[in-house]
């Protein structure tokens, strides 16, 4: 595992990448004031643009659904990876080395796994590259048999490993590649006398990409009859490719699963083509093994699955034996999601990919519109092995069944499928409720321990609630200090309507947004001011404490990490939120203007306030206080005159 990157190597980056550009494959953005950029935001379902962009700070920020962050961020969030792939990504994006720290063992360690991920692009390229050729003939007639035009072959990355033991081998070595890193990334295998052959020979060839669209590995069909091997093969186990930890499809359907909160899960390469091509671009399928809990846990994240349960997991299985297995599997585990989980199967029995060859795109869509909850279905299948012709039949399949129902989340569903149940054994509805409610006592449902959670359970997998308080979970009266409220957080909106006010906010906006242009005195000057608002002031102190930093690419990070809990979004909405432009006035006199605003107000009171105090004093009983108050003033005055005249 690669160390942590350097602090001085983040800061860089940053600095060196056009968040607007980063953002702008995602949002269409056009002008919204002065060095401030907006679109509709990718977080959110909106019709008028509520998301804000400020590449000079580095910083994005949506009014309508809160979101907000830097670049690092918003890739996290778009392409669901973690803050160092993010960072990795970027630094890759304009050539900058990266250096780690713990020594070189970490950093030979990233190195690696770049060079297996660079051999597996190049493997990638060169089976595109051979689908073309003329020894391919096998693999275009078999895509062609099944629907897939070369476009569609293009789209999907489908290539073609040529026949014989050393073709890939030798290209990728004239490539530069050394043998060690071609049997680490899983493209050649070594045989009993040591010598390293093609892994993948005369297969018909789809790339396995990462959540970022990384090649890590590949899946290859069998295509010749004299080819012994499975029918699937895949890259074995690598430093970058981990079968359970992976989903085929996932980086095409990533953004629409978490758009429409939708995953349909399908069983092979050619079912997520066909849904895909029919429209349904949330598929997604398992790479040579079953659905389990580390492909639960990437869904949900990429999908959002939170304790609202709104989101939809869908399966399709084939009805054969196999089928059935697979949704009882697939049943067991299902229960960690908050979404609510579906299953559609085609009438006739037919996958998704041969239902769309035999009956159309129209067909694949259809299918997934006549989904039915998970649990209905499981149901369906466990009374399907009991004989309800007899008493023992029922009550087998009864006890079998009731925990089932008793797991339903919904309060408002569970009586109904109660009477379902009841009508579907044939049996009396008060005996099915009673079994029904004594499998809700005794918590039997399949797979207990991965209970669906009830309405304000967390789901699991879920981190914990942050914690607000020591000894929350104290009984009253234990001696224990009670656990204190979630601070309210503050946002722009919510700062009062008066010109004082109004003033302060404009300030600290463009001090945050244009902190160079402003210029370091300047903000030493408005930072020392007093302020009438707590939350600006607030803003204002941490400004302050960090103002050695006001030039690095990261300040409003530091800034917003300084203030009270409260006050972050505050500091982030701040960062972004629209200067108003007018084309008739410079940017830089007026943002200097405002802000000296601030420092003149507070020359003012303070010259106020000593002329008060002067007032009170007697001039002959404290002549010296006088003339001390009298200096005072006159040298406000003078700042406030050689200021004005800059």
């Amino acid at each position: 595992m690669a160390g942590l990157i350097r602090r001085s190597d983040i800061d860089e980056v940053r600095s060196r990448i056009d968040i607007a550009s980063v953002v702008g494959d995602f949002v269409a953005l056009k002008s919204a004031g002065i060095g401030s950029m907006k679109g509709l935001c990718p977080f959110h379902d909106e019709k008028s643009p509520s998301f804000h962009v400020r590449p000079q700070v580095g910083r994005y920020h949506c009014f309508g659904c809160g979101e907000d962050g830097d670049v690092f961020t918003f890739l996290q969030k778009m392409d669901h990876v973690t803050f160092t792939e993010a960072v990795e990504r970027l630094a890759a994006s304009i050539g900058y080395t990266l250096h780690y720290e713990d020594g070189g063992a970490a950093a030979s360690d990233h190195g690696n796994r770049a060079r297996l991920l660079a051999a597996n692009q190049a493997a990638s390229e060169y089976f595109i590259e051979q689908l073309t050729s003329a020894g391919a003939d096998e693999a275009r007639r078999f895509l062609g048999g099944r629907g897939f035009d070369p476009a569609a072959a293009q789209r999907f990355g489908v290539g073609y490993a040529p026949q014989g033991w050393d073709n890939l081998g030798a290209h990728l070595k004239g490539r530069g590649f050394t043998e060690a890193e071609l049997t680490g990334a899983g493209l050649l295998s070594t045989g009993e006398r040591g010598s390293s052959y093609d892994r993948f020979r005369g297969r018909l060839m789809w790339p396995i990409r990462d959540q970022t669209g990384q090649t890590v590995g590949f899946g290859a069909r069998r295509l010749y009859d004299d080819d012994k091997g499975p029918k699937y093969l895949n890259t074995p186990e690598t430093a970058v490719y981990h079968k359970a930890q992976v989903l085929y499809g996932l980086d095409l359907a990533k953004r629409d699963i978490g758009r429409g909160r939708q995953v349909v899960i399908v069983e092979g390469y050619t079912d997520v083509m066909a849904c895909h091509l029919a429209g349904v671009t949330t598929a997604v399928a398992t790479c040579g093994t079953s659905f389990g809990v580390d492909h639960i846990k990437i869904i949900r994240r990429v999908m959002g699955d939170d304790a609202s349960g709104l989101g939809e997991v869908v399966f399709t299985f084939d009805p054969d034996a196999a089928g059935q297995k697979a949704a009882v599997r697939a049943f067991a585990e299902e229960q960690r999601f908050a979404a609510q989980t579906y299953v559609a199967v085609a009438p006739d029995g037919l996958d998704p990919c041969d239902l769309r060859l035999a009956k159309g795109d129209e067909a694949v869509r259809r299918l997934l519109r006549t989904k039915r909850p998970m649990f209905e279905f499981v149901i369906k299948q466990k009374l399907d092995t009991y004989d309800l012709e007899t008493v023992e039949g029922r009550v087998a399949a009864l006890r079998d069944a009731a925990p089932i129902v008793a797991d339903i989340r919904d309060s408002a569903l569970r009586p109904a499928y109660t009477r379902q149940l009841a009508r579907m054994l044939g049996s009396d509805l008060d005996e099915v409720s009673r079994a029904v409610e004594a499998a809700a006592r005794r918590g039997s449902s399949p797979s207990e321990g991965s209970r669906r959670p009830q309405t304000g359970e967390r789901p699991q997998g879920s981190p914990p609630p942050q914690q607000h308080g020591q000894g929350s979970t104290q009984e009253p009266g234990s001696g224990a200090e009670p656990a204190r409220p979630a601070p309210v957080a503050v946002s722009i909106t919510d700062l009062p309507t008066a010109t004082a006010t109004r003033q302060e906010r404009d300030a600290l906006q463009a001090i945050l947004q244009f902190p160079v242009l402003i210029g370091r005195d300047l903000i030493e000057k408005v930072t020392s001011s007093g302020f009438s608002n707590a939350a600006l002031a607030a803003v204002r102190d941490a400004m302050a404490r960090h103002l050695d930093e006001y030039t690095e690419p990261g300040w409003v990070s530091v800034v917003e990490q300084d203030v009270p809990e409260e006050y972050r979004a505050l500091v982030g909405q701040l960062a972004v939120v629209p200067i108003p432009e007018r084309p008739s006035r410079q940017p830089e006199i007026y943002l200097r203007t405002i802000t000296g605003e601030i420092y003149l107000r507070d020359l003012l009171r303070r010259k106020d306030q000593l002329i008060r105090t002067l007032q009170r004093t007697d001039r002959i009983a404290a002549p010296d206080e006088y003339r001390r108050l009298g200096s005072q003033i006159a040298e406000l005055e003078a700042q406030r005159r050689a200021f004005q005249a800059e």
